[in-house]
Parts: structure tokens; C-alpha cells; sequence
């Protein structure tokens, strides 16, 4: 199959085309205003909706009302953005309503810079707003997986009817890259027969609330979203690992800090340290499982966790799963600073000297 060059940003949007994203809405902020520009071409002539709303509060609600409908909803921000949205992403959760949100990150807090950071882990993974709930978040560590990821995404979401997250740093959006256009695998959906359709030849109409006054109504269905995520955390986990099976030293990454560790990995080989990487693809759920296993075998000393955010996001994770069992080191930078091959290979040597 021929390779396409294909920009980050653009390539989601018409990933999400391809997917049969019935409606778009959002508000252009950088680095993912090509999304949105994409979308506003592309979408008319596909028959389907665009709207640029008037803020990002007013895009996820729209987001809210289409997936009520039974429609393929979507939305896309940056940091900032993404903020704005979180009321929205609880009460599409607490109706559990499918839909697909992109944070293509920026370097925070606040305003913070337009460069690529990785500093939104935490509100992907831990729910930002209200309420025990949660989102699948995938993590494309380039163009390709991006493509494949946003395609696979509207499916997650529309069988666990529940909002997935394509979380990546806005360096992977902003860069082009040769992908190909690949037919994934397609799941066995169940019907949309939840959807409110109204009333008419209908014997009865369904109702999309999140409000529950009764708090024994309301305990029961957090009760039901809970096994639904235990579900999810049993079937949809995913990790890649590269160059483990000997690994004394393991760097733990995502996105643009992975991709960049594979250079580390391959030049600390070179001078006779064995590293490897252990790569979270799906970053709620975390392998924890995996990444349990791994550093409890005898060749691993310790595992150092790179990450584009000041004092470590995903750091919590990986100690959570590694329980001790090996000394943890943490390098990164914050604020849309990227780490370089040098600093991974310096902490890593580190790491090592001090797990002796």
C-alpha cells in the first residue's frame, strides 16, 4: 500500500472522517487548530456537521447532544481547551454517552506556552471533572498511530458507550510524516437503541440524564460504570515493549519522549549498558500488570520514567506497578522544553550507579 505525507493534526481529522464521524465540533486554539480548519472543509462535503461554537464549553455540549442522538461525535483542544471541557466530559460519562475528545497538548499551567508538554496526564487519566468516572486514553507516539488510534477510538467508544481520550503532545500534531491508510479491524457494535429519537412512532422515547436525585439511583449506577471500567481495564489494555528481555536499566515513556528513548536505548547498547523500553499505549487503562511483571525480573536494577512534565505525571503509575520492587529515577522537562537523547542516556547511567 503507497505511503501518504501527511501533517498530525490533519491526518486525525480525516482519520475521523474516514471512522464515519457524523459531527464535529470545536474552537481553534494552538497547536490543534488544524484540526478544526480540516474539519471545516472536509466535514460539508461528506454530508456531515461542522460547527466552530462560540467557546469550548459550548463544543462539548454540542458533542453531548449529538452522541444523545446516537450520532459519532467528536471535539478537539489543546490544554487550556480541554480544561473548559471537563464539565462536559463528567456528564458525558455519568450519561454514558460515546463520543471522542483529542487533547493535543501544550506546555501549562494556565495559558502556559504553545509547545508540545505532557503536563494533561493526570486530568486524562484521573477524570477531570466531578465524579468517580473514567475515560480511555490513547497515546499515538506518531502519525500513523494517531491515524490508527483516532479510528479505532469512535469504536471504543460507541461498545463501552463511554468518552475516549486521544492524548498526545503537540509535537506529534504539528510534524509530517508518510502513513498508510490501513482497513482496521472493525467490531461487533451493539445497536444505539439507548439514543433519544423523540417521540413519534414510537411507543416510547428514551431519556439521556446524568442527574440522579435519589442517591440509591445514584449509587447504583456508579455501581454499574464501575464494572464497566473493570471491564475495559480486563479488554482494552495495551503497551509495547522494546529490547526488555535482557534490560538492566527500563525507560518508561510516551508519545515524543518514547520515540526519542528508542535513540537513548540504542546508543547506551552500543557502550554495553542493556536498556529497553517499556511504552504505555493506552494510559488509562495502565498496564500495570505488565509493567509489574517486567520489573520484577531479575535483570532489570532499576527503571527510569522520562516525561514531557516537570516533576513526573505518569511517575505515579509506574510506582504504583513497580510496588518497590526496583529503584525509580525521573528526567523530564516541562512547559514545551523536550528531553534530549543525551539527558535519557546521562539518567539512565545514573540510574544504574545508583541501583548499585
Amino acid at each position: 500500500m503507497a505511503k501518504e505525507l501527511w501533517k498530525g493534526n490533519e491526518a486525525i481529522a480525516e482519520a475521523a472522517i474516514r471512522a464515519g464521524c457524523d459531527c464535529f465540533f470545536g474552537y481553534p486554539i494552538t497547536p490543534q487548530s488544524e484540526v478544526p480548519e480540516y474539519m471545516s472543509l472536509h466535514m460539508p462535503e461528506h454530508g456531515r456537521v461542522f460547527v466552530q461554537s462560540e467557546s469550548e464549553l459550548a463544543a462539548i455540549n454540542m458533542v453531548y447532544g449529538a452522541a444523545g442522538s446516537g450520532m459519532r461525535a467528536m471535539t478537539s483542544s489543546s490544554s487550556p481547551g480541554i480544561s473548559l471541557k471537563q464539565e462536559g466530559i463528567t456528564y458525558l460519562a455519568g450519561a454514558e454517552l460515546p463520543a471522542v475528545i483529542v487533547n493535543c497538548m501544550r506546555g501549562g499551567p494556565g495559558l502556559g506556552t504553545i509547545q508540545p508538554a505532557q503536563g494533561d496526564y493526570f486530568q486524562a487519566t484521573r477524570g477531570g471533572g466531578n465524579g468517580d468516572y473514567r475515560t480511555v486514553v490513547l497515546a499515538p507516539s506518531n502519525v500513523q498511530e494517531a491515524v490508527d488510534f483516532m479510528q479505532e477510538a469512535f469504536d471504543i467508544a460507541d461498545a463501552y458507550r463511554n468518552p475516549v481520550v486521544v492524548l498526545m503532545d503537540g509535537l506529534i500534531g504539528q510534524m509530517m510524516e508518510p502513513i498508510e491508510w490501513r482497513e482496521l479491524p472493525k467490531r461487533d457494535l451493539p445497536p444505539k437503541d439507548w439514543a433519544a429519537g423523540g417521540r413519534r412512532g414510537r411507543a416510547h422515547t428514551n431519556i439521556i440524564n446524568s442527574l440522579y436525585i435519589d442517591p440509591d439511583e445514584c449509587d447504583k449506577l456508579n455501581q454499574h460504570l464501575t464494572e464497566k471500567y473493570a471491564e475495559i481495564q480486563e479488554k482494552e489494555v495495551r503497551w509495547e515493549e522494546v529490547d526488555c528481555e535482557d534490560a538492566e536499566v527500563v525507560i518508561t515513556a510516551y508519545g515524543t519522549p518514547a520515540r526519542i528513548a528508542l535513540t537513548a536505548l540504542e546508543l547506551l547498547r552500543e557502550e554495553g549498558i542493556r536498556a529497553g523500553l517499556f511504552r504505555p499505549i493506552t494510559l488509562w487503562p495502565f498496564p500495570e500488570k505488565a509493567l509489574a511483571e517486567l520489573s520484577a525480573r531479575e535483570n532489570v536494577r532499576a527503571i527510569l520514567d522520562v516525561e514531557m512534565s516537570s516533576t513526573g505525571q505518569m511517575l505515579d503509575d509506574v510506582r504504583l506497578a513497580v510496588e518497590g520492587r526496583k529503584p525509580i529515577r525521573f528526567t523530564g522537562h516541562a512547559g514545551g522544553a523536550i528531553p534530549s537523547v543525551e539527558e535519557i542516556m546521562d539518567a539512565a547511567r545514573k540510574a544504574l550507579k545508583e541501583a548499585n
